[in-house]
């Protein structure tokens, strides 16, 4: 399908919560979009501090841009709100904190367009104080899509969902909603679930659940800010990961044996619970209050035995990762020694053989 003679209008939704400090940066990046036909929807949460009159004197300076002011609700609230008023044809999702390249939506809607596409996803660059990362700039592309022109790469919904579920060592395909652009009847009716984090999670699972075809452009167009002090992804880590990250994987595992396959949807168990096992080596190494989040992965882990024993016989499952989990499930206390020994001691040995 060729570009269409008059371009879609593409709606680019900003929740604003206390962001004086970041927010110039973000909106400059969004109004200096090579693609012109875009509109800018700034959503005050009951912000304190300058960003509710910064945001009102944006509009000012470009007709393009929207306001909406409403008490706080958190991320989710704000997004729904923006939603709530958007009229663009596809929809992006720039977070106040983060800043876009100048051509990102260009890309991405030209790649949806010329591809008959209803999604597309870029590469992102996480950014610090310190130093940038751009996800897998330097590695080859995968010989069964090397050749394809102009770094965009087209896949169905069950190639988009087994990079997604499983990884892939080129493509970075993350639960995020800001490395996206939506068509707009592909998330017609969704809404993000308010009051609650990780709240991505489903919103990207769903969308992809619905689609028949997407696109990847290999480019990092979207820079990721981390580890601010006061974010909330760095707030009560463990009551945050039991009151939403881990139900949201269990409904992202179901939402894909409705939507999608019983076979995907066990593909995406499998690297639920080796996710549950990183996370329970993470909290036993942190120590402290988190010893007893380590205690509760324990029992969230052996409460699906049944499940495990039965995907783990099928042939999805590594030799490896089924010696991890059968060490695991005989002694938790056992499995952190001997894969805290690997990590400290075996890996390093590898590298520093690998490099000498």
């Amino acid at each position: 399908m060729p570009v269409s003679k008059k371009d879609e209008l593409i709606s680019i939704i900003v929740p604003v919560y206390n962001m004086e400090k970041y927010l110039e940066r973000c909106v400059k990046s969004i109004l200096a979009q090579t693609y012109n036909r875009i509109e800018v929807i700034l959503v005050d949460d009951g912000s304190t501090d300058n960003s509710p009159a910064m945001c009102d004197s944006y509009v000012l300076k470009d007709s393009r841009i929207r306001v909406v002011h409403k008490p706080n609700g958190g991320l989710s609230d704000a997004r729904n709100a923006g939603l709530a008023v958007a009229s663009g044809d596809y929809i992006g999702y720039v977070d106040s904190d983060d800043w876009i390249e100048p051509d990102m939506y260009e890309r991405m809607y030209r790649a949806c367009v010329e591809n008959e596409a209803q999604l597309a996803v870029c590469r992102y660059a996480c950014e610090t104080d310190k130093d940038k990362t751009d996800k897998n700039d330097n590695e080859k592309m995968p010989e069964s899509y090397a050749g394809i022109n102009n770094d965009v790469i087209p896949l169905s919904r069950d190639e988009l969902l087994k990079i997604y579920i499983c990884g892939h060592d080129r493509f970075i395909i993350y639960n995020s909603a800001w490395s996206k652009l939506y068509r707009r009847d592909l998330v017609e009716g969704m809404l993000f679930p308010k009051g609650r984090n990780s709240e991505d999670i489903m919103y990207t699972t769903r969308a992809f659940c619905r689609l028949d075809k997407a696109v990847y452009v290999d480019k990092a167009l979207y820079h990721y800010v981390l580890d601010r002090k006061d974010s909330i992804m760095n707030v009560a880590r463990g009551e945050r990961m039991f009151r939403d990250e881990i139900p949201f994987w269990r409904e992202h595992i179901q939402c894909i044996r409705d939507m999608a396959s019983e076979e995907m949807a066990d593909l995406a168990a499998y690297y639920f619970w080796r996710r549950l096992l990183f996370y329970y080596m993470d909290m036993k190494k942190s120590g402290g209050e988190n010893e007893k989040y380590a205690c509760r992965l324990v029992d969230e882990i052996k409460s699906d035995k049944l499940e495990i024993n039965r995907i783990y016989k099928s042939g999805i499952v590594s030799g490896g990762d089924k010696a991890r989990m059968r060490l695991f499930m005989f002694s938790p206390l056992l499995y952190a020694r001997t894969a805290g020994i690997y990590d400290n001691v075996v890996i390093p040995l590898r590298q520093h053989i690998k490099e000498g």
